[in-house]
């Protein structure tokens, strides 16, 4: 699996995956399950090509930066 740096607009991150051909419908639905349980990504396209390949595109809520506080 092959993954590529994430995309970013105002409201969303996206994550694009190339899921190789010899893998079973099954171990493609868990890796996906594992991105959504552990790092908040959410299922937003995915192609399958003649070669069976599967490109995945994931998505999750841009999160807010977090502001760190000076002490004085």
């Amino acid at each position: 699996m092959k993954q590529q740096e994430a995309v970013v607009d105002e409201d969303w991150e996206y994550r694009r995956l190339q899921l190789p051909p010899g893998l079973s419908r099954r171990a493609a639905a868990t890796q996906l399950s594992i991105h959504a349980e552990f790092a908040g990504w959410e299922l937003s396209t995915v192609r399958l090509y003649s070669d069976g390949s599967r490109r995945v595109w994931l998505r999750r809520k841009r999160r807010p930066a977090e502001v760190g506080y000076l002490a004085s």
